[in-house]
């Protein structure tokens, strides 16, 4: 990321310069948990403006950076995946940018909604719907539908997968068939690029190739009890039978990007800092904050 000021130079607050504070971001929310009754989690809301219009940061006004957690896998008494935690910036001068949690993967009832939905359980029949995504909504969007899941009786019951970032989750099918993890994006604001927001793959009655599937690209965890990946915000994944528990959820990131010449140094939280071309990458495993 650059400034046009007669040529294509970055304004630093050095050099007699002016302080710019224009900013890009990456802001990922925690994967939803899978269940043990075949629903795979949703990824977490991801929520961009990189190759967009920046944000404008105050000089020495401080902005806080929350990073949400994955959900918590399903257990033998809770058979509901837990929800992700939302991941978002705030600070004086500027709307927070909210990214929401992924939905937990369902039970007997509707998968849950979130920054990308769950997928559907199999336990009712003939099929149970799936969790929404980009609730509440944002523009653009910042995720997908979970897949809904599919009951033929016993022996025949698949679950849909967690929504992604890029693409609805798969949907169970009657040949016991389950839904894969709706697919991620990639993302280049680190200088490299990265896949994140996959959604997890959905279980079946079975443990067979047939009954289990994979988790979607960028993090998200297959079938089997298959985390997501932390960092990327990916979904867990579902567990079928015999009974076991879903994958957790993986947690999020918050990751900004500034011009190196006006990067202060003053953060809290313990980032990691780091540089591409003219730009320095500040990126939040856990929650901190920032100061221009």
């Amino acid at each position: 990321m650059a400034n046009f000021y007669g040529a294509y130079i970055g304004f630093g607050s050095s050099g007699g310069v002016p302080y710019n504070g224009d900013t890009e971001y990456l802001i990922i929310a925690g994967g939803g948990g899978g269940s043990d009754e075949f629903a795979g989690g949703g990824a977490g809301g991801y929520r961009t403006n990189r190759g967009g219009t920046p944000i404008n940061l105050s000089s020495g006004t401080e902005y806080t950076i929350t990073v949400g957690s994955g959900g918590a896998s399903s257990s033998s008494e809770v058979h509901l995946g837990q929800d992700g935690g939302d991941s978002s910036l705030s600070g004086t001068g500027i709307t927070t940018i909210t990214s929401t949690g992924g939905g937990g993967g369902g039970t007997s009832g509707s998968g849950n909604d979130g920054g990308s939905g769950s997928g559907g359980s199999a336990e009712a029949s003939p099929s149970n719907a799936a969790g929404a995504g980009n609730t509440p909504s944002t523009s653009p969007s910042q995720g997908n539908d979970g897949g809904p899941g599919h009951n033929a009786g016993t022996g025949g019951r698949s679950g849909g997968g967690g929504g992604g970032i890029g693409g609805i989750g798969g949907t169970g099918s009657s040949s016991s068939a389950s839904g894969t993890g709706g697919a991620g994006t990639a993302n280049d604001i680190t200088g490299s690029s990265v896949t994140y927001a996959g959604g997890g793959g959905g279980a079946g009655d079975v443990p067979s190739s047939n009954s289990r599937a994979s988790g979607g690209s960028g993090g998200g965890g297959g079938s089997g009890d298959m985390n997501g990946t932390d960092g990327l915000g990916g979904g867990g994944g579902a567990y079928g039978r015999p009974t076991g528990t879903g994958g957790s959820g993986g947690d999020g990131v918050v990751i900004l990007r500034v011009v190196t010449t006006d990067y202060s140094g003053v953060t809290t939280g313990s980032p990691t800092v780091t540089t591409s071309g003219s730009d320095t990458i500040i990126t939040f495993t856990g929650s901190g904050s920032y100061t221009p």
